[in-house]
């Protein structure tokens, strides 16, 4: 038998074989690379074009939520830490009908989940929140796959910590598994959900509704402070993104908010709350009918050694939680009865700030300002003597004196304390026009005062010019007639005048915090310019106490400290009306001023309005008050 001859191996074939097979691995690897170069570049290409619309496709098929997390708005405290506005926690319900009604599974099965989901759900809504059912009825109709419904909102914790303590139930009733037919209900209440907000209240009502003002439209400050200092109390919401499913979120991202800063206001509220209680006896004492106990009153109380106002308040008020509330004033008839516009006017009435808006002719409280005028530009030295016979002859008119029968002959000071109208155009006409009109500048006078609350325009009151001041002109304004000035530039300038001469920025800011309390910045006194030199300070000083001791404003001596102070009565155009607006400001002590009191009562319901003696009143009794508070130097 013959053997097979065995086939022998080709080494050169092997060879070329192997690198044959090579080349093949390589370019198969070289091909898969390239594919997979290829890919990524689609991809990315595919991401850089139109991946924002793939990924709305893909999430439009999915239940996915995305919810502002609200900041808390920085509170508004008073000097001493008291809060006067703040933002409290409240719930809005929100029903997500999609997860209510959807179920995996099909058919008759699927329509009992969804009958139950409905039904305890339903329950749920009208037990917890007195939320009826055709509510959800009408959401269902209108949109069955709706994921956001409020149903509720602004609830306060008391109001959803019910519901809260079902949300932990349903919670442990799913997470165990119970199946007992007590628990069933708990596995079909679904899609109710708290959305988590803040409301901003003021626990004072209406107490110093003009410094801090109000919030619209969540938070935008209206007026007072909450506008001043809007953009600080702000802070920068957050946000919260999820993936829901029938049952809990599978996975939350959050983006937490930042609250807003906390200001701290000069304001004392004990203060505040003396000022306004005083402001309200006086308006009650003289109310008859539906007629007011005045126009407006109010008060303005600074520490005249930094311009920080401790108090600032007018009448009427309004409740600064409920600010489009009319009804302390009006009628339902007459509310009923306004127009649109008529009720913005009456809201806007209520909501101005007097003390920083109005302008008025102020009356004889700026005699002081032109005594020390004309020290300062040296047309008086302080010796002088004055006759009045009861009127001066100015132009073409005859300008009559608060005392018409005349005071006789009075030095400088007895000019001052018995409030005397001819002494002083005597004064003005020998300073003359351009003098004149150069000191109410200095003073302030026709200008912003730069105060942080919002109203106050750059060019505030009227004054004449010295090309267009004739004699007449010249004499009214020497007795504060015949030129307007507002509340904070009178309270600012006469704090100048007695503190020897400086002249600060009127503030209601004191400091402003963090949310942990930490101070980011404090607010320091703004010394803008200098009015008056210290002598004519001490001489215009010791006429204002002759004032309150032996002149017209006697009525504000208070027993243990040393006041001083000048009354005022202006006449309202159109002159002969009997309409007048009656003030007073003052100080104590006599030495080293700590306090100023303002007071303006504007057409007080009285049968003669030319009475200053009730501005006096009503300072004397703030001032009796808040004096022991402060902790004045008395008399030693």
């Amino acid at each position: 038998m013959r053997e097979k001859k065995s086939k022998r191996r080709d080494p050169l074939f092997e060879k070329r074989l192997m690198r044959y097979m090579k080349r093949k691995l390589v370019l198969l690897f070289v091909a898969i690379i390239l594919a997979f170069l290829f890919l990524i570049l689609r991809v990315t290409y595919i991401y850089a074009r139109k991946g924002d619309e793939y990924a709305r496709n893909v999430l439009s098929q999915q239940n996915y939520s995305s919810e502002t997390i609200q900041y808390k708005r920085g509170d508004i405290l008073d000097r001493n830490g008291t809060v006067l506005a703040t933002d409290q926690r409240v719930y809005n319900v929100i029903l997500d009908t999609y997860l209510m009604m959807h179920t995996e599974k099909e058919g008759k099965e699927g329509d009992e989940v969804r009958e139950k989901s409905l039904r305890y759900t339903k329950e749920t809504l009208e037990q917890y929140f007195g939320i009826s059912g055709e509510v959800v009825d009408a959401i269902l109709a209108e949109n069955p796959n709706s994921l956001y419904n409020i149903l509720a909102r602004n609830l306060t914790y008391d109001e959803v910590k019910e519901f809260k303590e079902l949300e932990k139930k349903i919670t442990e009733v799913k997470s165990k598994g119970y199946q007992d037919e007590e628990y069933d209900k708990y596995y079909y209440i679904k899609g109710i959900w708290l959305e988590e907000g803040y409301k901003r209240v003021y626990p004072n009502n209406s107490l110093a509704c003009d410094v801090i003002g109000f919030t619209v439209d969540g938070n935008i400050g209206n007026s007072g402070i909450e506008a001043s200092y809007n953009k600080i109390l702000n802070g920068v919401s957050g946000r919260e993104f999820g993936y829901q499913d029938e049952d809990v979120t599978l996975q939350r991202t959050v983006i937490e908010p930042e609250n807003g800063q906390t200001v701290v206001s000069t304001i004392d509220i004990q203060v505040q709350s003396i000022v306004e209680q005083k402001i309200h006896d006086f308006n009650n004492a003289h109310q008859s009918g539906s007629k007011l106990g005045s126009k407006n009153t109010a008060v303005i109380v600074m520490n005249p050694q930094n311009g920080e106002i401790l108090a600032e308040a007018s009448y009427p008020d309004y409740d600064l939680n409920s600010p489009r509330d009319l009804s302390a004033y009006y009628s339902e008839g007459q509310i009923a009865a306004m127009s649109d516009q008529e009720k913005v006017d009456a809201l806007n009435s209520l909501w101005n700030n007097f003390c920083v808006v109005e302008t008025y002719e102020p009356g004889s409280t700026i005699k002081p300002f032109t005594v020390a005028s004309a020290l300062e530009d040296g047309t008086l030295d302080g010796s002088e003597t004055f006759y009045c016979g009861g009127s001066l002859h100015v132009g073409d008119y005859e300008v009559h004196c608060s005392n018409r029968n005349g005071h006789g002959t009075l030095t400088l000071k007895q000019a001052v304390e018995q409030s005397c109208n001819v002494a002083l155009m005597t004064i003005s006409l020998k300073m003359g026009a351009e003098e004149f009109a150069r000191t109410q500048r200095m003073f302030g006078f026709g200008k912003s005062t730069g105060i942080d609350l919002p109203g106050e325009s750059t060019d505030t009151g009227l004054l004449y010019s010295a090309e267009s001041m004739d004699q007449a002109s010249l004499a009214t304004n020497a007795f504060g007639q015949n030129f307007t000035a507002t509340m904070t530039q009178m309270a600012a300038s006469f704090s100048s005048l007695i503190n020897g001469g400086n002249y600060y920025k009127p503030h209601v800011v004191k400091k402003i915090l963090d949310e942990n309390g930490n101070v980011i910045q404090d607010i320091n006194p703004v010394l803008l310019r200098s009015t008056v030199s210290k002598e004519t300070a001490d001489i215009v000083k010791d006429a204002m106490r002759g004032v309150v001791t032996e002149g017209t404003g006697r009525i504000a001596q208070i027993e243990g400290y040393d006041v001083g102070g000048k009354t005022g009565t202006a006449e309202k155009l159109p002159r002969g009306n009997g309409k007048y607006l009656v003030s007073f400001i003052g100080y104590a002590p006599q030495e080293h001023p700590e306090v100023v009191v303002y007071v303006v009562i504007d057409e007080p319901n009285v049968g003669n309005q030319a009475n200053s003696a009730l501005a006096t009143q009503l300072a004397t009794d703030i001032m009796s008050e808040i004096f022991p508070y402060l902790g004045i130097t008395k008399v030693q």
